[in-house]
């Protein structure tokens, strides 16, 4: 079982998601060149978002883990500084499986990992026994580690952890690590680069700065002069959720075993709720100060099925031409790009539509506000409640 979710967002002057060179990420697609906003820049301000309207157990994206969120803890349980630090290290050359996961001589790990709550939970009271137990202690906590790494989520939740060792970001997100202890997680959720459904067409804007406190006849000019570039588009959003690979990884279930995870099922609702509305609402968000780049979706379909998910990209593969109302032109595109696609394979999925513009050309779709639209394609996967 799948969710589609299919966005339609304009976006004044702005200057969304920027490459290397401080320039708006672009991508040729069809017969032009288009503005882009990367999937991990949406992700990112979509995980910000479900920090604050969902309960369930966050995870921490970070390099400073086993030094901040480890170490200082067994410090503060009355381990000896030398002695935390220490075994600390030798935690991570276990955990992470390589020597050369950290920087030399020190606790700072060279890449960002993503790690839950009650993976540190877990972490500090190994160390803490194993600098407690009298004997040698850093090869107790080895040979702690190589004996219990297959048994690794049964101690989390032993230890009361739950499933979401990696926090609800790895449910939706994924985990990717290679350690032999540390559980990898495929993400539920797939999202694509945002693109404008017409030709890029932006322009570098020149700003100056003056002096406040500049007297008369000083030099003449402003005290700093720059320049970004700014764009504005109509940008095609589209994500997709394999609901089954959500509830498992949320409940710890077999993939084929998610319709018995009765309360799993609950959260995931919950948590695909939070997420369609952040889709339909949060934006990306560089330049805030210079250009407050916040809009709403215009257009949200969404769609529900067992089939192979498929985007509607290739509607705009001709751009749009910028005349008129561009927003239901592309609203229309879409739909009867839609209904070719069902003369050619059959209608193949149950769909929901929000939209501030007509919706009459998107074939079989149900028409509400958005969070009726959000409430019946959940229905349509989860069952009414």
């Amino acid at each position: 079982m799948f969710l589609q979710i299919h966005t339609l967002t304009s976006y004044h002057a702005a200057l969304l998601n920027r490459d290397d060179a401080g320039l708006a990420k672009r991508i040729p697609f069809g017969s032009a060149e288009r503005m882009r906003v990367s999937s991990q820049c949406l992700k990112r301000h979509w995980r910000q978002a479900l920090k604050d309207v969902i309960s369930l157990p966050s995870g921490i994206r970070t390099r400073h883990f086993f030094e901040r969120e480890v170490c200082r803890r067994v410090i503060a349980e009355g381990v000896e500084d030398e002695k935390a630090r220490e075994l600390t290290g030798k935690l991570i050359d276990a955990v992470m499986h390589s020597k050369e996961a950290r920087e030399k001589d020190s606790l700072f790990l060279k890449q960002p990992v993503l790690f839950g709550r009650p993976e540190a939970d877990y972490f500090v009271s190994l160390i803490t026994e194993c600098a407690r137990s009298g004997e040698d202690p850093g090869s107790t906590l080895k040979d702690r580690v190589k004996a219990e790494k297959k048994n690794f989520r049964a101690l989390l939740q032993a230890a009361g952890g739950s499933d979401l060792e990696s926090g609800i970001e790895g449910a939706l997100f994924g985990r990717f690590v290679t350690s032999d202890i540390l559980a990898r997680t495929d993400a539920s959720v797939h999202v694509a680069h945002a693109f404008t459904v017409h030709s890029l067409n932006n322009e570098v804007d020149y700003f100056t700065v003056v002096d406040d406190l500049k007297e008369p006849g000083e030099d003449a000019g402003a005290a700093h002069a720059g320049d970004m570039e700014l764009g504005a588009g109509l940008f095609y959003g589209y994500v997709v959720v394999d609901v089954p690979l959500l509830v498992s990884n949320l409940s710890g279930c077999e993939r084929q075993a998610w319709r018995e995870q009765t309360e799993a099922c609950a959260d995931a609702r919950d948590v695909l709720a939070a997420l369609v509305h952040s889709i339909a609402t949060v934006s990306p968000g560089a330049k805030l100060g210079a250009t407050a780049p916040y809009a709403r979706t215009d257009c949200a379909l969404l769609e529900t099925g067992t089939t192979q998910p498929r985007a509607l990209a290739n509607a705009y593969l001709e751009p749009l031409p910028a005349r008129g109302d561009l927003m239901q032109q592309s609203v229309n595109t879409m739909g009867h790009y839609l209904k070719s696609l069902d003369d050619m394979f059959g209608e193949e999925t149950s769909r929901f539509v929000s939209a501030t513009r007509d919706t009459t050309s998107l074939p079989c779709a149900h028409r509400g506000p958005l969070s009726e639209t959000i409430d019946g394609a959940l229905d349509s996967i989860f069952g009414g409640q």
